[in-house]
């Protein structure tokens, strides 16, 4: 005899004897005469609240049936006796039986729920966001991620609103709660899977104004937390009103204890975190956009910590939404590091943004290396334009700047040099004449801590005649900023090198150099750089003063000035001070590259 999953087969005389395989109660048995087919159902067994179909290995008919519904059998116990039918008898296998296009009304009624929270199912909500120029939260991930590769988690929540709403209308008018989460791949296709995955988070303003309900709040923490688990960047499109008021079933809770905010908080400095606001965010999507390393907005974002409904429960004047936090006050604050022009180039920027931390790029292309030989004017007083000396030592458009408008006086970026990613610091000679003020500082320190924080060697462009000083300088903190800044140069570990353009005095040249010329791994400077203890001007003036007074007049004083000046610039001439090694070396600008690649090395 043998045993065949339960059923016991005799060679000799085609009767096959069907056992039961565990203990339990009979639910269904074929009737004597019936004829099965191979898989066909033949018994159902019940147990532990579990019903197990007994199958035909083979095309069999049963002669004989041993057991009745609701009896209680054991392991090994018989139950039908079968006569095969004969090849080509008994219908075919289960397998073949099945038809796998067929629908199934559970799998009908997932789907359609599904349905539900996609842009198809929602027609009315995107029609009306397209009537407004706007893309919806799907399309923006879509546009974000590499095709195919989002992976969505709470899809089929709703808002926490049972008690005051029926089912069937949270289902359909808060598809998701609002916020549509989970993980993808943003540039797979270059940099690899592993380095290219990443968190995306969007609040739905077609669903009650983007705000925070109790259960997008569960969503946003199990997203973050899975990015804490894996280390993976996080973006967040963070449109909308704040937290919601009107959900109810929550037994009266404040949510004061909900960890949201403390969990993408502490991803800061771990994980690149960006920020997307197009349209009004305020209150706590204003904190979640608050936290990131990176806010991009639209020109019709509005960003404040209060909407309007705030601002005037608490007192303060009724205010329209457009007047809370417009781009055009963000974007000169701080608040704002790159302003698009428009959901899609926002998302662009983003991809870009994320690029600088995910490898490096194969395909890059070098400027013309002489370039950089002409950026500089010969003339010691007239400005330039340093964004052109970045481009002459950079690959061609790899530049990404950060907050533009904001501390103008530093330039901070984010660029590539053969396709490995840097940050750069560099004074611009067209605001204060390069002169470090308290905004500058903050943005030098800020970005200095972000490269820090995610391994970017750094390259510092020096052209500054200092910290600015003066009465007005103080009112803006300048002690404690300027300190900050020397600080976080202080703290930096990775690979850091100074280009001298032209100007680097006093403090302010010493901050832009991590705090010491012998800070970074490189010190050198252009042909027409020059260094020294302060401007040349201000110490003529303050070292000459009693030379100058004794002048007969302005005539004479202003030639005796020139002649000092002239003397002065010459002892701080960088060929100079390359013979008393206070620079590592004189470089031709066009071997600005060959320097900034060995960072790599170090």
């Amino acid at each position: 005899r043998h045993l065949l999953a339960g059923v016991e087969l005799d060679p000799d005389g085609g009767v096959v004897l069907l056992r039961a395989q565990l203990a339990g109660t009979v639910v269904e048995v074929a009737a004597e005469g019936v004829d099965i087919g191979a898989g066909g159902q033949a018994v159902v067994l019940e147990a532990m609240k579990m019903q197990h179909v007994l199958s035909a290995p083979e095309a069999l008919r049963t002669v004989r049936v041993l057991v009745r519904s609701g009896d209680v059998v054991g392991t090994g116990d018989p139950l039908l006796v079968f006569t095969r039918t004969g090849a080509g008898e008994g219908g075919q296998s289960q397998s073949a039986q099945t038809d796998l296009d067929k629908s199934r009304s559970d799998l009908d009624e997932v789907r359609q729920r599904h349905l539900v929270t996609l842009d198809e199912g929602r027609e009315a909500a995107v029609a009306k966001r397209h009537k407004q120029g706007r893309r919806t939260a799907r399309e923006n991930i879509a546009d974000l991620v590499d095709p195919g590769s989002f992976v969505e988690y709470g899809a089929l929540v709703i808002a926490a609103q049972r008690s005051r709403r029926s089912e069937e209308d949270l289902i359909a008018n808060t598809p998701a709660d609002g916020l549509v989460a989970g993980i993808a791949t943003i540039g797979a296709d270059r940099f690899g899977r592993d380095a290219a995955q990443a968190v995306v988070v969007s609040y739905d303003y077609t669903v009650l104004a983007g705000t925070q309900g109790m259960r997008n709040h569960a969503k946003t923490d199990r997203v973050f937390e899975l990015a804490t688990r894996k280390r993976l960047p996080v973006v967040v499109f963070a449109e909308g009103g704040g937290g919601r008021p009107g959900d109810t079933d929550v037994g009266g809770m404040a949510g004061l204890d909900v960890p949201t905010f403390r969990m993408l908080a502490a991803l800061s400095g771990t994980v690149p975190l960006v920020s997307i606001v197009s349209g009004r965010c305020f209150a706590g999507n204003a904190a979640l956009a608050g936290v990131c390393d990176l806010i991009i907005a639209t020109p019709d974002a509005n960003i404040g910590m209060g909407g309007p409904a705030m601002i005037e429960g608490g007192g303060l004047g009724v205010y329209p939404p457009e007047a809370i936090g417009p781009i055009d006050v963000q974007r000169r604050n701080g608040v704002v590091h790159l302003v698009a022009r428009d959901e899609a180039h926002a998302v662009a920027l983003a991809k870009q943004y994320l690029a600088y931390f995910q490898g490096t790029d194969q395909e890059w292309q070098a400027p013309d290396p002489r370039l950089a030989r002409h950026v500089v004017p010969q003339n010691r007083l007239r400005a330039y334009d340093v964004h052109r000396a970045i481009e002459s030592i950079v690959d061609v458009d790899s530049v990404l700047e950060l907050r533009a408008d904001y501390g103008v006086g530093i330039v901070t970026a984010l660029v590539r040099v053969e396709g490995a990613p840097y940050g750069l610091v560099a004074n611009s000679s067209h605001h204060l004449g390069g002169a470090i003020d308290a905004e500058a500082a903050d943005k030098a320190g800020d970005f200095l801590t972000l490269c820090e924080s995610f391994r970017l060697p750094v390259i510092s462009l020096c052209d500054t005649p200092g910290f600015m000083v003066g009465p007005e300088a103080e009112k803006d903190a300048a002690v404690r900023r300027f300190g900050r800044m020397f600080v976080l140069g202080a703290r930096l570990t990775v690979p850091f090198g100074m280009i001298i353009l032209r100007k680097g005095y006093g403090l302010g040249a010493m901050a832009m150099a991590g705090g010491s010329f012998r800070a970074p791994q490189f010190t050198v400077a252009w042909p027409t750089g020059e260094i020294g203890g302060m401007g040349l001007e201000g110490a003529v003036r303050l070292g000459f003063s009693k030379e100058l007074a004794a002048a007969a007049d302005e005539v004479e004083r202003q030639a005796l000035f020139d002649k000092l000046v002239a003397a002065a610039y010459q002892h701080g001439k960088a060929l100079r001070a390359a013979t008393t090694f206070e620079l590592d070396d004189v470089i031709d600008p066009a071997e600005s590259r060959s320097w900034i690649t060995g960072l790599r090395e170090l």
